[in-house]
Order: structure tokens, then sequence, then C-alpha cells
């Protein structure tokens, strides 16, 4: 992916994925997006039927009881990606690593917003907030996300990657409304839903999470040296161990466990990107998933 221009990487995306999606949603991108691009139109009185996640607390504490914020839809949807970019993201498949399908995610969204006349802007994250690209529009504003996404410097080695950085630097950077998506591993040092969920009371945020089969379930190979991404450590194991292999897959099972977890009490939809989907089939898997919370919010709050 790396050798071809941005150009010819939206071309392909053109082709091999954006067409396909035009032929399944047949133009229903707002499927995608439910709820993002509202202006405040009231506080109203909760009532059974709303979405807890327009619950407005503030005044839901002086009134002593519950109030929801009413939203009208705007036109015009603001969309951001925050993007980590630490060194475990470039880990992955002899074929594919996280970091390109972070990339060919950006790509196709990016794509599918300025198309509708939407402005899309990003924030890139790797040990610290490396770059901000202002919110626009318009097929140069995609072309820039991908060539900038494609320059930026691999890293080595880094700090423990902290999540909460570049989630409070949405919190105090992003000041409209707006649709947010958030793509990254979730690996990371504790704390980070907190800010989470303060970004969720203020925009619609959805989650992109990246993987790899290999951090789940390791193969049978013999003696190999484990290396720790993101801080360099390294741990020699034998693969043949069959203990092992199981208490490797049920540790990752826990950490899936505990961030399926977070999302929900945050209320955060996710998508569950690995390194050997096919991208059409995981952004439709979304788009049902969003369409089910849509038809019952309670359900999936």
């Amino acid at each position: 992916m790396s050798l071809a221009t941005p150009e010819r990487i939206l071309q392909r995306l053109d082709w091999t994925v954006i067409r396909r999606l035009d032929g399944v949603l047949q133009g229903e991108y707002r499927s995608l997006f439910t709820g993002a691009g509202l202006d405040l139109a009231e506080i109203r009185e909760y009532t059974a039927e709303d979405d807890i996640r327009y619950m407005d607390w503030n005044v839901t504490a002086r009134m002593g009881m519950p109030y929801v914020r009413q939203y009208h839809e705007d036109r015009e949807i603001n969309a951001w990606f925050l993007l980590d970019l630490s060194p475990s993201v470039d880990f992955g498949t002899v074929n594919a690593l996280k970091r390109d399908y972070l990339i060919e995610f950006v790509g196709v969204m990016s794509r599918l917003l300025t198309r509708h006349g939407n402005r899309v802007g990003a924030i890139f994250y790797g040990s610290h907030i490396d770059k901000v690209i202002p919110a626009a529009g318009g097929k140069l504003q995609v072309l820039r996300l991908i060539n900038d996404l494609q320059n930026e410097p691999k890293l080595k080695r880094a700090p423990f990657t902290s999540l909460s950085t570049l989630l409070n630097a949405a919190n105090n950077f992003i000041r409209r409304r707006s649709l947010i998506f958030i793509v990254s591993d979730f690996i990371s040092e504790p704390g980070w839903e907190v800010p989470l969920r303060l970004l969720t009371q203020r925009h619609e945020v959805l989650s992109v999470r990246l993987w790899d089969p290999r951090e789940v379930d390791i193969p049978d190979i013999g003696m190999v040296v484990i290396e720790d991404a993101e801080t360099g450590e390294q741990l020699f194991v034998d693969t043949h161990d069959k203990k092992f292999r199981e208490r490797f897959t049920k540790a990752a099972q826990k950490r899936e466990q505990e961030i399926t977890q977070s999302f929900k009490r945050a209320g955060v939809d996710a998508m569950s990107l690995s390194t050997e989907d096919d991208l059409v089939k995981a952004i439709l898997r979304f788009a049902s998933l969003r369409k089910e919370r849509k038809a019952h919010p309670a359900k999936g709050a």
C-alpha cells in the first residue's frame, strides 16, 4: 500500500469498496451516521422511548427528574477521525497490517462523507498528539488524509499508548457537535473510559476496533520470540506448550470483554475490523448494528 499514490489508493477504493457499498446501501448512508450532524432544538422531560445517551445530566440534577436533549437534523455532518498510530497498530499478517486497514477505512468513510457535501478532519496520535488536520470538504481533503497517513513515521518504540491523551485532545479541540470515529486497537493504558464518556455527551461517537487474529489465538509454531510492540520488551516462549496457548487465548478474551463492556457503558457503537476482514462486509455489519440500535435504543444502551 505504501508504494501507491493517494490518487491510486482512492481510485482502488472507489472501485473495490465504495461501488460495492453503493450497490447494497443504495445511497442510504445516513443509516451509518444516525444521530450525527444534529443541532440542539430543546431540552424536555425524558420518556421511555428516548435514547439515554441524550440525557442532560446537569438539567436532570437541577430539576430532580430526568431530562433529555432533543436534536433536529442538520444537513451537513462534521466528522472527525481520532487515529491511533502507536507502534502496536503496525502489527498484522504478512499481507496486511492494522495500519493498512486504518488507512483504507479512513479513505472510504471520508470519501463517502465528503461526496455528500460533509466535512472531515483528523487527529493523529503516536506517542503524543502529532497532528491535527482541520475539518474540510471535497476530494482534495480525502487525498490529504490518505497522503498524511502514508507519510506519518512509524514508531518502533514509544511509551505505552495512552488513549486518554487522544480523547482528551478531542474533547478540548472539537467544539461543534460532530460524528467521531475512534480508530484504534485499544491496546492502551487504563483510564480512557472516562474521557470517552465525556466525548459521547457532546458528540456521536463510533469506535473502530482494529485487531489481528494472531493477537487472540497464537499458532503452534514452536519456539518464538514475542515482542511487545509498544515497549520493545521481548519474551522467548514455546508455542508447542498447549497450556501457554490456552493462557494466551484466555488473556486475549478477557481484554476483549473489558473493551466491549467499556463501549457499552459509554453508549458507543463498536465496529470490529480484522486484518483478515473484507472491508465492505465489515462496514455492512456495522450498518446493520446501527440500524438495530436505532430501532431498539434501549436494547443497545
